[in-house]
Formats: C-alpha cells, sequence, structure tokens
C-alpha cells in the first residue's frame, strides 16, 4: 500500500493543484465564475498562502496529489476567525477517510494559530464535503461570513475551536 502523506504545499505543486482542483469543479457541475475556479490565486496558491498565519496543505499518495485545503484568516472578518478554504479531493481519494485526516490537519493548525473559529462556505449541490464538516463539528449558519468572492457558494457553516 502506498504511504498517505499530509504536508505543506510547495512551489512545485502549483500546477498540479490547480489542475486537481478545477477537474474537481467541473466534475461536480460546479460554476465557473463566483467560486475558487476563477480564483486568480488558484494558479499560485504556494505564494498565495506564504503570509502570516495562513498555510496550505496537499495530501499525497505516494507523490501523486490527491486533496489539498488551506486555512487562512477570514478577509474583512474577526481576526480570530480563519477559513478553510479550497478543500478538494480527486475521486479516487474519497470514501477512504482522507478528508477528516486533511481536515484535522487544517483545524489543527488553525488552533496553533490562535483562532478561535473556523468558517467555511460551499455550493449547495456539494453535500459529501457538508457530511464531512458536520461529522467535525461544523454547523449551519445563516449568514455570510467575511468577503469571500465566492457569490455562488450558498451553504455558510462554522466551528468553535476551543
Amino acid at each position: 500500500m502506498t504511504e498517505i502523506s499530509i504536508r505543506p504545499i510547495q512551489q512545485k505543486d502549483n500546477r498540479k493543484v490547480a489542475k486537481m482542483i478545477r477537474h474537481v469543479l467541473v466534475e461536480q457541475g460546479a460554476p465557473k465564475v463566483g467560486t475558487a475556479y476563477e480564483d486568480k490565486a488558484l494558479d499560485q496558491l504556494f505564494e498565495t498562502y506564504q503570509k502570516e498565519r495562513s498555510e496550505y496543505f496537499v495530501l499525497l499518495e505516494g507523490d501523486e496529489i490527491l486533496g489539498s485545503a488551506g486555512i487562512s484568516p477570514l478577509d474583512n472578518g474577526d481576526p480570530e476567525i480563519c477559513e478553510l478554504q479550497k478543500m478538494y479531493f480527486d475521486p479516487s481519494a474519497r470514501g477512504r477517510g482522507l478528508g477528516r485526516q486533511m481536515m484535522q490537519k487544517c483545524l489543527d493548525f488553525a488552533k496553533d494559530q490562535g483562532f478561535q473559529v473556523c468558517y467555511i462556505e460551499t455550493l449547495l449541490s456539494m453535500t459529501a464535503a457538508q457530511k464531512l464538516y458536520q461529522k467535525t463539528g461544523f454547523e449551519y449558519i445563516s449568514e455570510r461570513m467575511g468577503d469571500t468572492g465566492h457569490y455562488s457558494c450558498t451553504i455558510f457553516m462554522k466551528k468553535e475551536l476551543n
């Protein structure tokens, strides 16, 4: 069995991660506007996360990138609130408990950075993702937090990190 590992993104990963995320968004039928698909940062995730209290992780099986997710302070939000960002998995990674492992890595990082709350927004159609978020303690909220720019995302969730 090939080893599973999670590590911070490296510059050499940018192209593969952007390709994987766009593939998943197309596969899921997600709109290309108002989602991560059109984010300028998507092609330079390593550079984007080189800021304080931010990290972007890749999940590898051997040296194949099967998933990714990041934590960063919520734009135009309370400094005690972070956002779980761009969490996507290749279809071959799903249903194997890898999402839970990535989620734990991200939430541990968020706690280590002193965040009190983690926020996420997603698409109504991404029900498997919502189930994972619920299993890890996220609850639905009615209002958008901060300014993510993802106006097509209509599901908002948060988790207390204490």
